[in-house]
C-alpha cells in the first residue's frame, strides 16, 4: 500500500534516467546524489538528506521503471527511469526583526551588503534567523512572492559578507533570474589569499563535488559531474614577504564556493578557509588587535547589472567590514627589525642593555662570533679548515683569538678572507634571531652590529613602510670613545687606531642611518635619549599603520 502525502499537500516528482556511471548504485545513495546535482544545477530545488530519502522510499515515494519500489538498497540500472515524489513545504517565511544594511532599494530592487555570519535562505540546517526572514520584515511586498527563497535571485556564503540583489516582485525576479543565467550581471570580489599568484590571470576550470568529501566542491572533470566554472582574479596588493595577498576575482559563473575552490586550486586558498585553507593561524600581534571570527576572508565587493525596468545600469560597490580591513593589516604589519650600529667606544652596548631592560629582545653580533669561535661552532670549523693548526691549534681546543687578530692587523687580504667566511655566519644567526622574535608577535626586536655596514648588508627601505630593518646609529666624538675604550676595556692607542681603520668614517656611518642617539654625554643622559628612542619607534610605526589603512581604504574604494 503507498504512503504518499495525502491529496490535499502539494508534491512535487522528480523524474531521472540513470545514467552509466551510477550503475549498480543504491537507490537511495543514488537519487540523494541526483537530487543534490539538480539543486547545484538549477540552484534550486527541494533539498534532502539521506536519512530523508531513504524515509521516502520506504514510504513508497520512489518508483522504478513505473513500479513502487519500497527498499533503499535496491541497485539501480542503466537506462532505467527513477522518479521520487516529494512534499512541497508550505511557501510561507515567517517575518523576524533584524538588521539589514540596504544600499539602494527602489520599487523593483533592493542592494544590500550581507554581513558575514548570515546565511541567505532557509535551508535545512538553518530553517530560522536568515536573511530572508528579515527581508519579509522590511519588504512587505515579498509576501506576494511564493516558496522559501522570496526575492532571491543569487546567493552568497554565509561566511561571505557583501553585496547581495533583492527582486521586489515575481517579474523582476524573473528578469533578473535570467540576466544571472546568461551572465549579464557582473559581479566582483576582494580576497585575502596566503602567498602571492601571478598579477592577474583567468582560471576555467569545472566545479563539482568533492569525490571523497561529500561537504566539499573540487575541480572535477566535466566527465565526473563537473560544471563549467570560470574566474579571473588581478592581484590588488602583494605582501613583499610573500605571506598573503589581496586580490580581486570575478565570477562568470556561480558555482557553489567557486572562488574558494579556484583558490584553493592555484596554490592560494583564502585566509580562515577552514574547509579548503591551511590550518596556518593568523600572526600574532603582540595584543594590539583582536582574535578573528573563523570566516573565510572573502566579500562581495563590486556588483554590476541592468536595472530590469528602467534598464539603467546600475553600478555598486561596498568595502569590506572591519574585520576583513584588520586581518588584512595585520597580515601588512611586521615587526620592526631595528639594527644599532656604531664605531668602537660609542657605547653600542649600553643602548642595547637599556633597551633590552625595557622589556625588547635584543642580540648581540659580538657575541654570535664568540659563539662561532667556541669548539663546533661553524667559524671554528672553517678556520681550522682553511688555516689549520695556525688558528685553532687543537681540533677540539678554542681559537687563538689573539693570534687571529694580529694576523689581521698585519694581513689585509686575510682579514678580509677571514671576514667573508664569518659574517654571512653571523648575518644568519641574525636573520634567525628576528624571524624568532616575530613569531611570539612582539612589535620591536633589536639586534647590535657593529660592522652592519662594512660587512655590505643593506636594510632597505620599501615604499609606504618602515625599511625592513631600521638602522640606529650610536655617535659619540673619537676623543671621548679613545678615552672610554682606554679606561674601561685597556686598550693601547695602537688597538684603538686598527679598529678605527676596518670601519667606516664615523661621520660616513652616522649619516648612512635612519636615526641617530648622541652618546656623547653622561649614562643618564643615555637613558634620556634611550627612552626618547623607544617613543620615536612607537610613533613610527603608527605612522607606518596609519599608512597601510589608507592604503587598504584607497584600494577597495576605487
Amino acid at each position: 500500500m503507498s504512503n504518499l502525502p495525502p491529496p490535499q499537500a502539494e508534491t512535487r516528482t522528480h523524474s531521472f534516467t540513470v545514467a552509466p556511471e551510477h550503475a549498480g548504485q543504491r537507490l537511495d545513495r543514488y537519487l540523494g546524489d541526483v537530487m543534490a546535482g539538480l539543486r547545484e544545477r538549477d540552484g534550486h530545488g527541494d533539498a534532502v538528506s539521506r536519512e530523508k530519502v531513504k524515509r521516502a522510499i520506504r514510504e513508497g515515494a520512489a518508483t522504478v521503471q513505473g513500479r513502487a519500489c519500497t527498499v533503499p538498497n535496491t541497485r539501480v540500472e542503466p537506462g532505467q527511469t527513477v522518479t521520487l515524489t516529494l512534499a512541497v513545504p508550505a511557501a510561507k517565511v515567517t517575518p523576524e526583526d533584524g538588521d539589514l544594511a540596504v544600499l539602494y532599494r527602489d520599487a523593483a530592487i533592493a542592494v544590500l551588503d550581507k554581513p558575514a555570519g548570515l546565511t541567505v535562505h532557509p535551508c535545512p540546517s538553518c530553517p530560522e534567523g536568515t536573511l530572508v526572514h528579515r527581508l519579509v520584515r522590511h519588504f512587505p511586498e515579498l509576501a506576494a512572492q511564493e516558496g522559501f527563497r522570496p526575492g532571491i535571485v543569487h546567493r552568497i556564503d554565509k561566511d561571505t559578507s557583501g553585496l547581495l540583489l533583492v527582486a521586489l516582485t515575481e517579474a523582476v525576479r524573473l528578469e533578473l533570474s535570467r540576466a544571472f543565467a546568461e551572465r549579464e550581471v557582473h559581479k566582483e570580489y576582494l580576497a585575502l589569499v596566503h602567498g602571492v599568484p601571478a598579477p592577474q590571470g583567468e582560471l576555467d576550470a569545472p566545479i563539482g563535488r568533492h569525490p571523497l568529501h561529500k561537504v566539499k566542491m573540487a575541480v572535477v572533470p566535466e566527465n565526473r559531474g563537473g560544471k563549467p566554472a570560470r574566474s579571473a582574479w588581478r592581484v590588488l596588493l602583494a605582501d613583499p614577504g610573500g605571506r598573503f595577498a589581496l586580490v580581486a576575482v570575478r565570477i562568470f559563473t556561480g558555482r557553489t564556493h567557486q572562488i574558494r575552490v579556484h583558490m584553493a586550486h592555484l596554490g592560494h586558498p583564502l585566509w580562515q578557509d577552514a574547509v579548503y585553507g591551511p590550518s596556518e593561524a593568523v600572526p600574532p600581534a603582540a595584543g594590539e588587535l583582536p582574535d578573528f571570527p573563523p570566516r573565510q576572508m572573502l566579500h562581495a565587493w563590486r556588483l554590476s547589472f541592468r536595472h530590469p525596468e528602467t534598464d539603467r545600469d546600475m553600478h555598486f560597490t561596498c568595502p569590506p567590514p572591519p574585520d576583513f580591513a584588520a586581518l588584512a593589516m595585520r597580515l601588512s604589519r611586521r615587526m620592526q627589525r631595528v639594527v644599532v650600529t656604531g664605531s668602537p667606544g660609542c657605547g653600542k652596548s649600553a643602548l642595547i642593555r637599556q633597551l633590552g631592560e625595557a622589556g625588547l629582545p635584543v642580540w648581540s653580533a659580538d657575541a654570535a662570533v664568540a659563539r662561532l669561535y667556541e669548539p663546533g661552532g661553524g667559524g671554528h670549523h672553517l678556520l681550522r679548515g682553511r688555516y689549520g693548526d695556525r688558528f685553532v691549534p687543537e681540533p677540539a681546543g678554542p681559537v687563538d683569538k689573539r693570534a687571529l687578530f694580529a694576523a689581521m692587523r698585519g694581513d689585509d687580504a686575510l682579514r678580509r678572507e677571514v671576514e667573508d667566511m664569518i659574517h654571512p655566519l653571523a648575518r644568519h644567526a641574525m636573520d634567525a634571531f628576528f624571524a624568532q622574535a616575530e613569531a611570539t608577535g612582539v612589535p620591536v626586536a633589536v639586534a647590535e652590529v657593529p660592522l652592519f655596514l662594512e660587512a655590505g648588508w643593506k636594510a632597505g627601505t620599501p615604499p609606504n613602510i618602515l625599511p625592513s630593518i631600521l638602522l640606529v646609529g650610536v655617535h659619540c666624538p673619537f676623543a671621548e670613545r679613545a678615552r672610554r675604550l682606554e679606561t674601561h676595556r685597556g686598550w693601547p692607542p695602537d688597538m684603538i687606531a686598527a679598529m678605527e681603520a676596518w670601519q667606516w668614517p664615523e661621520a660616513d656611518k652616522m649619516r648612512a642611518c635612519h636615526l641617530v642617539v648622541d652618546n656623547s654625554g653622561t649614562p643618564e643622559d643615555l637613558a634620556r635619549r634611550t627612552r626618547g628612542l623607544l617613543a620615536e619607534l612607537t610613533r613610527l610605526r603608527a605612522a607606518r599603520d596609519a599608512r597601510i589603512a589608507d592604503h587598504l581604504a584607497s584600494l577597495w574604494q576605487a
